[in-house]
């Protein structure tokens, strides 16, 4: 078993208490009448940087990156110095996350879009995340089948959220044609966790094109590079393949102060 099978295996053992608290605390009925959140594509389309930061205080791959991360400090630190959006991880077995981590980001002052990063097969961790106050929330190809995905989508819209469609293979890149907000080329393959930012470059342009065969050429999916990210130059040489957003966790996490790093980052790339 890869971790991405151990990681779904014992997310579906998660469920129950999940669609539970919902039920308890009228969650579903809450959430289907949540208020607008902040568009995540339109962030990235209008940012000179599309730098998605990301809160990530663990990985299945690495083990604790910042163990004593605080989500009332850190996202906020991030929209101070420049983040044009937020991804925070929810997962809690394998990142050390949580949904109140955004709840808390919410709670400091985060008013940037926020993507909900977790493993997402089932419906109500869609309601979930309207309810933590995420904007967008993240599909994943490699967990879902096609069918899976639309339905997950198509709910996820209905909730007001916009989704991040992540693929990493070509042959993935079908699933393009569901209609997500923004596509995302994961660099990172989650079955080894081996990372490597030439599959964004590789991919691009089949994605490009997948996307146009699609019909969805005119109000097209924004795309995101993940992962690997760790130099200004390759998000320029990234813009230049097509990419508008640029999600980095580790590079920023691994430091003594995420937000100064982000800061130094930007610094470099616009200058």
């Amino acid at each position: 078993m890869d971790i991405l099978q151990e990681i779904i295996a014992h997310k579906r053992l998660e469920l129950p208490a999940i669609r539970a608290a919902l039920s308890v605390s009228g969650g579903f009925a809450t959430a289907a009448i949540s208020s607008p959140k902040p568009s995540l594509r339109q962030a990235l389309l209008t940012s000179p940087t599309g730098i998605i930061a990301e809160f990530k205080r663990r990985s299945p791959s690495k083990g604790w990156i910042k163990e004593d991360g605080r989500a009332d400090i850190i996202p906020l630190s991030y929209q101070e110095n420049g983040a044009a959006a937020l991804s925070i991880l929810t997962d809690e077995q394998y990142f050390g996350g949580s949904d109140d981590f955004i709840r808390t980001a919410r709670q400091s002052g985060v008013t940037l879009p926020v993507l909900y990063k977790n493993f997402v097969i089932d419906e109500a961790q869609l309601y979930a995340a309207v309810l933590c106050g995420a904007s967008a929330v993240l599909l994943i190809a490699a967990c879902l089948t096609k069918q899976e995905c639309k339905t997950l989508l198509d709910k996820a819209h209905a909730l007001g959220l916009e989704v991040l469609l992540e693929m990493h293979s070509e042959e993935e890149l079908e699933y393009a044609e569901l209609g997500p907000d923004l596509c995302g080329i994961n660099n990172r393959h989650l079955g080894s966790f081996v990372t490597d930012v030439e599959t964004s470059f590789r991919l691009a342009e089949k994605l490009r094109a997948a996307i146009v065969s699609s019909g969805s050429a005119v109000g097209a999916p924004v795309l995101v590079s993940e992962s690997g990210i760790s130099h200004p130059d390759t998000v320029r040489a990234l813009r230049q393949a097509g990419f508008r957003g640029f999600l980095i966790g580790e590079n920023f996490m691994k430091t003594a102060d995420p937000g100064t790093a982000l800061h130094d980052f930007i610094n470099l790339l616009t200058h």
